[in-house]
């Protein structure tokens, strides 16, 4: 490190792109600053990172990595020699690129990260999204004083609120400047509401269904949709005729250019999806995955507490719903103009910045141990 700056820099983040995504802003953000730092992207095979951070031109480096039972049996035995090997890999990497700093976004890569950097003295940051924090940064925050909070409603010992880092393009979207644009280049009409529809790749088939059939009422109401179906998923006959475009697409890549395109988003309630809708002003509606530890309701409460958004159970999202709910909405200008400031006002674009801070602070107090 020179002044505090790392010149190598450990990112691990995988499973799912709530993880991987902002880990790969914060990449961004550091190199922006300073184009010389080396990073390196801690993955496993089977993970979504083996898809995406290649793609995005970052250097990828696997390793073994387990989840860790939650019951007695075999796979508990099994543990410690698993772990053991995976914290040996995650270790070698970190001497290979000899790295100043590790930062942690969870996923089963960041424990073995989280272990292998305190096995190194190698300071490390985590940064955590959910309520309840994983498991892997509830032991990573155990080895350092810097945990990043995506916001309030997080709760981890001695956290800080810092934000959720989001892709530069969407960090810096304005959404009226790009609207014809992105209509455009969705093929959609300039000036009719418009209603974006996506799930990520799974979980989104009450969603899909749903708003399929709405389609007609939407289409009747003069409201076209751009629905992102999931690149896992399936939609059969996709609507047609409804009288307003209807646009089905299984995955985009520029969601930048999706959010400019729509008025009002239905969604599920991811921490990244909440943080990105909040920072670019835009009206949701939020549909929690309807099992699990109800992390996505309790990501997207403070957005629909602050006036930003909606939220709807799974069970109770249905063609009539999007009816006598969202229709109103997309049909009135002055509804979502408040909606939309308030999720502004709530949002926050920096959440790189103050994470990349946040590092330097880390790597900054072993720079004083080291000259004390």
């Amino acid at each position: 490190m020179t002044d505090a700056h790392p010149r190598s820099v450990v990112l691990a983040g995988g499973g799912t792109g709530g993880h991987i995504e902002p880990a790969l802003a914060l990449a961004d953000c550091l190199r922006r600053h300073d184009p010389q730092v080396r990073i390196t992207c801690l993955g496993t095979p089977k993970g979504l990172e083996a898809e995406i951070i290649p793609a995005r031109g970052w250097d990828l480096e696997l390793i073994p990595a387990y989840p860790l039972p939650r019951r007695p049996g075999a796979e508990l035995l099994m543990t410690p020699g698993r772990i053991s090997r995976s914290v040996s890999a995650a270790r070698a990497v970190m001497d290979k690129v000899q790295a100043d700093v590790v930062v942690g976004f969870g996923g089963y890569v960041a424990l073995p990260a989280y272990l292998g950097a305190w096995r190194r003295g190698t300071p490390m940051v985590v940064h955590e999204v959910n309520n309840p924090a994983g498991l892997a940064n509830k032991v990573g925050a155990r080895f350092t004083p810097f945990v990043g909070l995506g916001g309030d409603h997080v709760k981890m010992r001695a956290g800080e609120v810092v934000g959720v880092p989001l892709r530069y393009p969407i960090a810096t979207l304005d959404r009226d400047a790009q609207r014809d644009k992105a209509r455009a280049f969705f093929g959609l009409e300039p000036d009719r509401p418009t209603l974006l529809v996506f799930g990520g790749s799974q979980g989104a088939r009450s969603v899909n269904l749903a708003v399929a059939s709405a389609a007609v009422a939407l289409g009747a109401a003069g409201i076209q949709v751009l629905h992102v179906i999931g690149a896992r998923n399936t939609l059969e006959n996709i609507p047609q005729g409804t009288g307003a475009p209807y646009i089905a697409v299984p995955f985009v890549e520029e969601m930048e250019l999706a959010f400019a395109a729509a008025d009002v988003t239905l969604c599920r309630g991811g921490a990244l999806t909440c943080a990105e809708l909040a920072a670019v002003g835009m009206p949701a509606v939020y549909v929690p995955l309807p099992w699990g530890n109800g992390e996505q309701r309790r990501n997207a409460q403070p957005v629909v507490n602050a006036g930003g958004g909606l939220l709807v159970e799974d069970g109770d999202l249905n063609g009539e719903w999007i009816v006598d709910n969202l229709i109103p909405l997309l049909t009135n200008q002055t509804a979502l103009e408040q909606m939309s400031m308030a999720a502004a006002r709530f949002g926050k674009r920096d959440g790189d910045e103050a994470l990349r801070a946040l590092v330097l602070r880390a790597c900054a107090q072993v720079g004083k141990k080291a000259n004390s």
